[in-house]
């Protein structure tokens, strides 16, 4: 807790100051235009591997990123998706995977989280992710098929995201875009979804196309 407290004492001291005025400006709204959903994992920081500010993210956090489906929970997700849609305006949805994810690690060995109850009911909303993985992934082990597990969750999560109305009623208009990533912790890479080859692809060779990310099964392969 200490190491907190003088970091909360460094922040007003030395990073406050120089971004003062745009703090006062925040104070009178925000405007971000990225909704960006991700894992609780204490290993990743949005801001960070973005090089955001304050103000540019609308931040949804949960264990395994996941985003039940419309009618599916009653869960904060789709309040705080449908807030950042609808009452925001965001141009943009990104849901970003990780590797090494203990979430999915459950999604694959339910009995290690079977002494969780609240937790496997959670993971249930991936319970798609655990069959695409058991009907289609039986070559892969260890890390490989964690990895694939990290993948297809991002991408069923995406059809999940379409099912809720805000976000639905926006890809029709064309004025809504959602993206699939995966951050890779060891290495600092971040891969997209690229619909046209039915893969994750290094982001920085990956230019969004202008208009609705239909989710697709892909190959059989992973990054």
């Amino acid at each position: 807790m200490q190491k907190l407290i003088q970091g909360i004492h460094r922040f007003q001291q030395e990073s406050f100051r120089p971004l003062q005025g745009l703090f006062e400006q925040l104070s009178k709204g925000q405007n971000p235009e990225t909704l960006f959903i991700t894992c609780s994992d204490s290993r990743i920081d949005p801001n960070l591997l973005t090089r955001s500010k304050p103000g540019d993210l609308f931040i949804l956090r949960n264990a395994g990123n996941i985003v039940p489906p419309h009618g599916a929970a009653s869960g904060g997700e789709a309040a705080t998706i449908e807030f950042a849609v609808a009452a925001l305006g965001v141009k943009d949805i990104i849901l970003c995977g990780h590797s090494h994810c203990g979430a999915m690690k459950g999604v694959l060995q339910p009995e290690q989280v079977a002494s969780l109850p609240a937790v496997s009911s959670w993971l249930s909303h991936a319970e798609t992710t655990r069959r695409i993985v058991k009907d289609n992934y039986g070559h892969l082990d260890g890390d490989r098929l964690l990895t694939a597990t990290v993948e297809e969750n991002v991408l069923v999560q995406l059809e999940n995201l379409r099912t809720l109305p805000a976000v639905a009623s926006g890809l029709l208009r064309g004025d809504l875009h959602v993206h699939g990533w995966v951050y890779k912790i060891e290495t600092g890479e971040v891969f997209a979804y690229d619909l046209t080859c039915g893969q994750f692809v290094p982001v920085a060779q990956y230019q969004y196309p202008q208009g609705e990310i239909a989710v697709g099964r892909r190959d059989i392969d992973t990054i």
